[in-house]
């Protein structure tokens, strides 16, 4: 694509980097085909090659965005699923972030979307906020109907039928391993700890029996996503430097080999620091705890052994670098059959597509993956509270294809995924750490046994050493 910036215009850092995006462009429309907003809307400019002329007018113009442009920007997803499909390696997570950043400073938006901006902006990234606003969405759940704003109503309808207690292993904290083979930082996050204290319980309980020690870090926090798709930099860059600065701190004492992520939609912002801080003071410590980034399925292939899986389907058991094999109770007439749901910042945001499946195959568990997996189901961060109506048609289409396999539970790697996809169906729903918890010593995902929309129906627990040095889960 020809691009016509000054002189002056290129020496703006962002900029800069938006003309080698766009340049990059050739307008093959490829793009069109994975647009999970181009296939329900039919709209040119709903598509990544529509929204990528939009941006390219706006900035080289260095217009104020008029209300058209904003609302096609602002429906934009970011599942990327546009780079996974571009054959000419267009990073339009890039552009369109600069390009919501450059709207949110430029465009004046109407004072309900300014307020509600606003509200998500202050409450979502901070879990003791975020549970109290959940409680108060709980109560507030009969009037939805009442409630003329959508946007409000699918925020009510967002808050699950049971907030979970506090979980004390999201308390900044060291839990170790018997046998020692990485050191590694988890990144508890911030909507999830709210939402499901199971993720991360189970996280630790598979990282340590598998040789991981385990850092939860003092003053690390949420990733910065939210905000950043929000178009909200200081906001976001705040979250991020505060992550960058606690890890650092653990990089330089005990040492890192990894950042674990158990949220992608946070592994691909967190993957992206070095980018987002490149021109800044943190550069380097950015650089660093991006390089360290890694999403929970890659360490844990990177600690089981090579070669052979080490599940027999004769048994129903499955043994994990040494630990002591326990069965997998199934349907009753075979192995428990998972769909794979692949959430879009997993498989386009970071490009990791196999680990997951490969994962729980090696488990015992049957895996399936539905027809379109590649298209998203509606999450996307806030997009579900923003933009309820065009997520209400893609949650609708992902639920279609995940029980046309006909599972007995739906695996995913992303909060969000777990609870846009939960609220419109009856099968349970699970994180991918959850099962390979249960398959190697864990306790039974609580998901299994609990109605749709509960999330939680156990006491939380800690995790302590017993006399052996193993880890244990003990009720409070």
């Amino acid at each position: 694509m020809q691009t016509d910036f000054t002189e002056a215009q290129l020496q703006d850092p962002a900029t800069a980097r938006a003309n080698e995006i766009l340049r990059a462009c050739v307008h093959c429309g490829f793009c069109t085909a994975t647009c999970p907003t181009y296939q329900v809307l039919g709209d040119e400019l709903d598509s990544p090659r529509g929204r990528i002329y939009l941006i390219k007018d706006m900035l080289e113009n260095e217009r104020v965005p008029d209300a058209k442009t904003v609302q096609h920007i602002d429906r934009c997803l970011s599942c990327l699923a546009c780079m996974t499909t571009c054959p000419s390696g267009v990073h339009y997570m890039h552009l369109v972030d600069h390009a919501r950043a450059y709207i949110e400073a430029t465009y004046t938006r109407p004072p309900g979307d300014r307020a509600l901006r606003w509200m998500l902006a202050k409450i979502l990234p901070y879990p003791m906020r975020f549970r109290v606003a959940l409680l108060a969405a709980k109560i507030g759940r009969p009037f939805a109907p009442l409630i003329p704003d959508a946007r409000l109503r699918a925020m009510l309808q967002m808050a699950p039928k049971r907030i979970p207690p506090v979980s004390r292993n999201d308390d900044p904290q060291v839990f170790t391993a018997r046998d020692r083979k990485l050191r590694v930082a988890l990144m508890t996050g911030c909507a999830q700890k709210a939402l499901n204290t199971d993720i991360n319980d189970a996280t630790i309980r598979l990282l340590t029996r598998l040789g991981a020690e385990v850092v939860v870090a003092d003053g690390a926090g949420c990733c910065g996503a939210l905000t950043h798709h929000m178009g909200k930099t200081e906001e976001s860059h705040a979250a991020a430097a505060r992550n960058i600065r606690a890890w650092t701190r653990e990089i330089a004492g005990g040492g890192l080999d990894a950042i674990v992520i158990n949220t992608s939609g946070c592994g691909t912002t967190v993957k992206d620091y070095g980018h987002m801080f490149r021109d800044t003071d943190l550069a380097d410590e950015a650089a660093q705890v991006a390089a360290r980034a890694k999403d929970v399925s890659e360490v844990l292939l990177e600690l089981l052994p090579d070669g052979a899986p080490a599940f027999t389907a004769n048994t129903a058991r499955f043994d994990l670098a040494g630990t002591d094999a326990v069965a997998i109770p199934p349907t009753g007439t075979g192995p428990l059959t998972v769909a794979y749901h692949a959430a879009c910042s997993l498989q386009h945001g970071q490009q990791i597509k196999a680990a997951p499946k490969e994962l729980l195959t090696r488990a015992g568990f049957r895996v399936l993956e539905p027809a379109d997996s590649h298209l998203c189901c509606g999450s996307a961060g806030t997009y579900n509270l923003m933009q309820p109506e065009i997520s209400a048609q893609l949650q609708d289409r992902k639920v279609q294809t995940l029980e046309a396999v006909k599972p007995d539970v739906i695996a995913a790697g992303n909060i969000g995924c777990m609870m846009q996809i939960g609220q419109a169906t009856q099968v349970p729903i699970v994180h991918t750490v959850e099962l390979l918890d249960w398959a190697t010593g864990g306790p039974r995902p609580p998901a299994l046994d609990a109605p749709p929309g509960v999330p939680n129906l156990r006491t939380p627990a800690t995790i302590a050493p017993d006399a052996a040095g193993s880890l244990r889960e003990t009720n409070r």
